[in-house]
């Protein structure tokens, strides 16, 4: 089978996660995987598998998963430390056809007790790392059964007591139906449950699949981004179709990264944001870790020019690109564009991109105030297409609220060009009264300063905007450059230096705006 015709029937019946790893078995078996780690769940497969051996693994821990009683329509948590185990065992769920429930691992106990209350008594699939988290959580009321990767526990079996069960036939489940469900970022509060579908799923895959329809060789993409997160659905599909031999990456350490990327060489790598910012420094690695690079990727948040440009000047490819995607858990990729190497240390950062075409997301901007939206007067960010989310998961009034017929309200605040480019300022939340947009100074701030490692402007305790900021190795701020940085925005209060470890941030290493705003003003209070 060729991967456009497995793409093909995914957009017939769309994206079944517990089916993908046969399918693309099916396309080429022999694709490598290589992981960074080895999987908790089975430590014994090793660090290199094909997509066969991935598709034989999804197989045996869907038996167990089955032996265990776990049957169809059942939800099943998923919540254990970082692994790529993670979305193993999500097909696995999936492959007989029971819904994955993806909790990040950096949930907080109290979180985690809340979301499985709101799931009605799922399974649990766990570590005993998390056990140990989870010790004053009431499991056993609030779960049907638990499970754990690693020995059984008082209360919970082990996955590994049901090794050689009995394989078991695929479940489909409805197309439009919940496939998976996964969580928002919660940085406004306690994170909504986002609820796909398999038609949903497959409908994502449109924009990125012509992308990748640029590469005319199939060079390793190496993947670094939450196993927990929607897009870790898209980015495995993608890359397995395609028959991209994949560098699965749990390793975030700057040090442990080049020496990944020179032993494997990748031609794409997508990541988060935060992380390509941190791996800034290996741009001026003598060793090149970035040059075999020829596509950079990220679609989780808007990223500084800064990050852009000293990646794509550190690739050695003719041609580098850097493709950002704007979008968001509840509508997939909305809009997006392509930087290059001469010109993206002086683009826009708040120009997020353009509509894609053919069956891609539509995009429009409404007025806040019942004027139109413009540049001075910015507006509500709006996405429209098949690819929505179905709902959140026990709270459909509130995912009512946010759509209007077929449009979704991001929570975003911007305005479009004539020339029809998308500018993201804010999040409607993180507004600050006298700034136009806090990611446009720290975009500015940042691209001036190369000794700061993270930026974030926010709403201090009298509404003014307080610069938050880290630098290399928490070096000491040099107050007189900063000050000539910043001299364009006056209205920013003096600068508070903190680690960079103790930014609140989210499971795709978003930092938690209110969160952070509202630890200062306690230490405020502490202080007087």
């Amino acid at each position: 089978m060729k991967g456009s015709v497995a793409y093909q029937s995914i957009q017939k019946r769309g994206l079944h996660i517990g089916l993908l790893p046969a399918l693309a078995a099916a396309v080429n078996g022999s694709t490598p995987i290589t992981l960074d780690h080895d999987l908790d769940v089975l430590p014994e497969a090793g660090r290199h598998l094909t997509v066969s051996r991935l598709a034989d693994l999804v197989d045996d821990l869907a038996a167990r998963l089955w032996a265990a009683g776990v049957r169809p329509d059942e939800h099943i948590v998923v919540h254990k430390r970082a692994n790529a185990d993670v979305w193993v065992l999500a097909c696995a769920a999936s492959r007989i056809g029971a819904v994955p429930v993806m909790l990040s691992p950096g949930l907080d106990p109290a979180t985690v007790a809340a979301l499985l209350e709101r799931v009605e008594r799922p399974s649990l699939l766990t570590d005993g790392h998390k056990l140990d988290a989870l010790a004053e959580v009431p499991l056993a009321e609030l779960t049907r059964r638990v499970l754990t990767v690693g020995g059984a526990r008082p209360g919970a079996h082990s996955l590994g007591e049901f090794a050689g069960a009995p394989r078991v036939k695929p479940v489909v489940r409805p197309i439009d139906e919940a496939a998976v469900i996964t969580h928002t970022s919660g940085t406004t509060g306690l994170p909504k449950l986002v609820v796909h579908t398999p038609r949903t799923q497959g409908i994502r895959l449109k924009p990125q699949w012509r992308l990748l329809s640029l590469m005319r060789k199939k060079e390793t993409a190496a993947i670094h981004i939450s196993f927990v997160h929607s897009r870790m659905v898209a980015a495995m599909a993608l890359a397995l179709l395609r028959e991209m031999p994949v560098l699965l990456m749990n390793e975030s350490d700057p040090a442990t990264v080049a020496e990944l990327f020179l032993t494997h060489r990748p031609g794409l790598i997508e990541a988060l944001p935060n992380s390509l910012m941190d791996w800034e420094g290996l741009t001026e690695d003598a060793r090149r870790p970035f040059a075999s690079v020829k596509y950079f990727s990220s679609t989780f948040d808007a990223i500084h020019p800064r990050t852009m440009s000293r990646l794509l000047k550190s690739s050695e490819r003719r041609g580098a690109l850097f493709f950002q995607i704007y979008g968001q858990s509840e509508v997939g990729p909305a809009v997006g564009r392509a930087y290059f190497r001469g010109s993206a240390h002086k683009v826009d950062g708040r120009c997020v991109g353009w509509q894609m075409p053919r069956g891609a997301a539509k995009v429009r901007v409404v007025g806040r105030d019942g004027r139109p939206p413009s540049e001075k007067n910015p507006g509500f960010i709006e996405v429209a297409w098949p690819g929505l989310a179905k709902t959140y998961f026990a709270e459909q009034e509130r995912y009512d609220s946010n759509r209007d017929g077929d449009w979704w309200r991001t929570g975003d605040v911007g305005y479009r060009t004539r020339f029809g480019c998308l500018h993201m300022l804010d999040r409607e939340v993180d507004m600050i009264a006298g700034v136009r947009s806090s990611l446009e100074v720290e975009d500015l701030v940042l691209g001036r300063l190369d000794e700061l490692s993270e930026l974030v402007v926010i709403q201090g305790p009298n509404a003014e905007p307080v610069p938050v900021i880290c630098t290399h190795d928490d070096r000491p701020l040099d107050r007189d450059r900063w000050r000539a940085a910043v001299a364009a925005f006056p209205q920013l209060a003096d600068p508070i230096q903190i680690p960079q470890a103790e930014l609140p941030r989210t499971a795709t290493l978003k930092v938690q705006r209110l969160a952070l705003a509202s630890r200062l003003q306690d230490q405020l209070e502490d202080r007087t």
